[in-house]
């Protein structure tokens, strides 16, 4: 039986499917959008059910370099999870819970640099993805459009064409500091365009916008009439201790802004689904009249006292991001020593970063193949954007333990010459032309043509 939990082979569909979910399934977000840890899986010969058992999406940090998943593996805090334990009561289990408690509420606020009032209010989301979701359903008509970046991350593009809208990329490059560029912006507006989805720091690259883009940035929201979805997820990880993190709906710059984030990556609480956006009063009350007509569900009372417990808890963030610091300083000691591969940026926040691995005759999608044959899971770019489709791989700087980080140095030169030898290129070809998508086509003839010359 073939999974639904996989792409899978291209086709129809079934004839009640909307327009909606045929633009989907006929973009380069379809279904996880990426070569996945199941294709490597298929690739490879091995058994889903042995690596993955009871259907778990987690893979065995004793036996894997799990460097893909985007939570922090440093994470949770020990006082998130007594705060889970003890409030597990009958009470918080038989009833429906609020949208989120007072005290979460304020708590998150503060968070952001602000404060409750007559410009600013906060609501409660499964995690930053509902806020980005729920902005562009209050925001997006059919034919309308959302700048987004390219490359960036791979659901906001999903989210922007489930709303109805077209997801139009602006392109990030050396020459705009992987960031998002005003100017950059601007060329891209037209008389259809109604949000900017800005990712900050920028996935995967863990740059982060500056002052002066922030402020030009609320300019054109303005001038243009369209809303920016501020997403700060991956912010309150600080790399570079000199960064600073500038969320757009606390500046007092427009009212035509939102922001969004949550406890599951920074905090490694993916599983508790706690997130918030927070904006005007005005646009949070229509969010929650389309979060009650969607589900009419809130996030469990437990996971809100969880969260509670994680955003006061500052040593925990000291803790993690000196994780990351250390995890970095050895990933840039292991590519001085292969060569063709580099960072492409040093990442500012966050808890990942980019590898160039072009200069190395590899795809990125060859190379996470080879690497997952030696028990290391990483993701290629090709879920990111056309910039990085094929000559990156984003790699999670979190975890805890030595073993990882070491492993992946041991195995690295192997897996480079392996996938430059091209014993897994015919295999990504067929599996690319098999996604279905004019992406998933220019990739596998770029790889063909490479092997012909």
């Amino acid at each position: 039986m073939t999974s639904v939990l996989t792409w899978g082979p291209a086709g129809a569909g079934h004839a009640l499917a909307s327009e909606r979910l045929r633009r989907l399934r006929h973009s380069p977000h379809a279904m996880w959008n990426y070569v996945t840890y199941r294709d490597a899986i298929a690739i490879l010969g091995l058994d889903a059910d042995d690596i993955y058992p009871e259907g778990a999406t987690r893979l065995d940090p004793a036996e894997w370099a799990d460097l893909g998943w985007l939570t922090c593996f440093a994470g949770p805090p020990e006082s998130a999870v007594t705060a889970m334990r003890d409030a597990v009561r009958p009470e918080a289990l038989n009833q429906y819970t609020p949208d989120l408690i007072g005290p979460l509420r304020e708590e998150a606020a503060a968070f952001l640099g602000g404060e409750r009032g007559d410009d600013l209010e906060v609501i409660g989301t499964a995690g930053a993805q509902e806020g980005i979701a729920l902005s562009l359903m209050a925001t997006v008509d059919p034919g309308d459009e959302v700048l987004v970046s390219d490359p960036g991350y791979f659901h906001v593009p999903s989210a922007v064409i489930t709303a109805g809208g077209t997801p139009v990329g602006v392109p990030i490059s050396t020459g705009t500091g992987f960031r998002l560029d005003p100017d950059a912006v601007a060329a891209r507006i037209s008389p259809r365009t109604r949000a900017l989805v800005m990712v900050d720091p920028m996935n995967p690259y863990g740059t982060v916008a500056t002052r002066d883009e922030i402020e030009a940035l609320a300019a054109l929201a303005d001038r243009h009439g369209f809303l920016v979805v501020h997403d700060v997820t991956h912010g309150w990880l600080r790399v570079d201790e000199h960064s600073e993190l500038h969320v757009l709906p606390v500046q007092g710059l427009t009212q035509n802004a939102v922001a969004t984030f949550s406890v599951s990556h920074c905090w490694g609480m993916a599983g508790a689904r706690v997130g918030f956006v927070a904006g005007p009063p005005e646009l949070m009350r229509g969010y929650l009249q389309l979060k009650a007509s969607l589900t009419r569900l809130n996030t469990n009372l437990v996971a809100q006292r969880a969260a509670r417990a994680a955003l006061a808890d500052a040593a925990y963030l000291d803790h993690a991001a000196g994780v990351v610091r250390r995890n970095l300083a050895h990933l840039e000691r292991t590519l001085a020593g292969v060569a063709g591969l580099e960072l492409v940026v040093r990442p500012q926040r966050g808890l990942s970063c980019a590898v160039d691995v072009s200069g190395a005759g590899v795809s990125a999608q060859e190379l996470m193949v080879a690497l997952f044959a030696r028990r290391v899971a990483v993701y290629p770019g090709d879920g990111l954007g056309e910039g990085s489709a094929a000559s990156i791989i984003r790699i999670n700087l979190s975890r805890p333990d030595a073993w990882a980080m070491d492993h992946l140095r041991a195995v690295l030169p192997d897996a480079v010459a392996e996938a430059a030898s091209g014993r897994w290129r015919d295999p990504v070809i067929a599996l690319l032309e098999g996604k279905g998508t004019s992406r998933g086509r220019r990739m596998a003839a770029a790889l063909r043509e490479g092997a012909a010359s």
